[in-house]
């Protein structure tokens, strides 16, 4: 087990509403997912002395605004760039610096009006000014070639996967089944209309291989969660979620290239999964359930294979028989995840993991609050019953990963 395992924890959590059109700035969102992180731990906003977010090309507000609007006077305050996998990097920051002494309690948050103001490419929308995407790394090679989208990018990895496996578009299906039957029981949940298989076929395309039920959503929301030591949490208002692992930002061979590598989807995953599991001081069969950073079906599959649930060539026939579903073998995205719930570049797959390990996922449950659940699926319970035990899995890109387990 690692040096810092079981020694902090997550004890608030908050969001604002998935929207389509949120209504609201950046900084109006951010204080409000805070400020219900905050009541949902039972903590004024001067118990808090560290703060930190992150942001892509610009498209959220600072933690200086949020301090300012909230009255906090920080000890330790950044922001910084990147997208998935960076909520449980930010983790792994903040009990690093909670450790060393720089701060007592840290807030970490993330604002995106991911519909009406900018979206991944550079495409403006709302009026917001157009930010097109630097011509580095990989993107040197790819904009003359007409590839400005992840789905362009990842497609191209998919379809090697599938060349060399046999990997095939049914079997990515499976999962935007699973992860849209868990949004059929998240009140919070953008889509929640039941698919098939072969809706997820029928759908159109968007950038072949993926169907447009491979990609996720694009939604305005904001999300924040609250880290402390493990003594200041035994005073608060919930049931303390022990941080027990992780990894940040693990990085494959050339991860500015990924195109140039033998194994383009020999994704991050691989080279942390060891550290991950060594830290936390578990094995996989340890696991009550999983989240996993699904921008589309497919980055759900390669990591399956990247943290070892399956073995190489294997994710394909592994999601196909259903597991991923509550009540099966491995529960994965209780809320919808991205495919189904909304966008929040990952975050919110932390806030959801939180909230089962309480055992008080928010769903339609009368007595959910106070942990008191039906587990009837047919009347839109979607609480696991009584997990201990979840890891989450990070996106980035194929070159960069994080993770995050906790324990109840």
């Amino acid at each position: 087990m690692g040096a810092l395992t079981d020694k902090y924890c997550i004890v608030g959590v908050g969001e604002t509403i998935h929207s389509r059109n949120s209504g609201k700035t950046q900084l109006g969102m951010a204080v409000e997912a805070v400020n219900n992180a905050l009541k949902d731990a039972g903590m004024r906003a001067d118990e808090v002395d560290g703060m930190t977010s992150y942001n892509v090309m610009g498209d959220s507000t600072t933690t200086p605004h949020i301090a300012t609007a909230l009255g906090m006077r920080l000890n330790y305050a950044v922001d910084v760039h990147g997208g998935g996998s960076s909520g449980e990097m930010l983790v792994a920051n903040a009990i690093g610096l909670i450790e060393a002494g720089y701060a007592k309690t840290i807030v970490v948050w993330r604002s995106m009006n991911g519909r009406t103001f900018r979206r991944i490419g550079g495409q403006a929308v709302g009026g917001a000014a157009r930010v097109a995407e630097a011509a580095g790394g990989d993107i040197q090679f790819q904009a003359q070639w007409g590839w400005s989208t992840p789905a362009q990018r990842f497609g191209m990895t998919c379809m090697r996967h599938m060349r060399d496996y046999g990997t095939t578009s049914r079997q990515l299906g499976a999962i935007a089944v699973a992860h849209r039957y868990h949004a059929t029981l998240n009140p919070k949940a953008i889509m929640k209309t039941p698919i098939t298989i072969e809706d997820h076929q029928n759908s159109r395309w968007v950038s072949k291989p993926f169907h447009l039920l491979d990609c996720c959503q694009e939604t305005d929301v904001a999300v924040a969660l609250i880290i402390t030591s493990r003594e200041r949490a035994y005073d608060l208002d919930q049931p303390p979620v022990y941080i027990m692992g992780g990894t940040a930002r693990t990085m494959t061979d050339l991860p500015a290239w990924n195109y140039s590598r033998e194994r383009i989807h020999k994704v991050g995953g691989f080279y942390g999964r060891n550290r991950l599991f060594g830290m936390a001081g578990i094995q996989h069969k340890d696991a009550d359930f999983i989240s996993c950073y699904d921008a589309f079906t497919f980055t759900t599959m390669i990591q399956l294979e990247a943290y070892g649930w399956c073995e190489v060539g294997e994710g394909g026939p592994f999601v196909e028989t259903g597991r991923l579903q509550i009540d099966h073998e491995l529960p994965c995205n209780l809320s919808g995840g991205h495919l189904s719930e909304g966008y929040s570049h990952g975050i919110q797959m932390v806030v959801e993991n939180v909230r089962q390990l309480r055992w008080r996922a928010d769903d339609y449950c009368p007595g959910a609050a106070e942990g008191h659940h039906t587990y009837d699926r047919s009347k839109g319970c979607r609480q696991l019953r009584n997990p201990y035990v979840c890891v989450g899995m990070g996106w980035g890109s194929e070159t960069t990963s994080s993770s995050l387990i906790l324990r109840r």
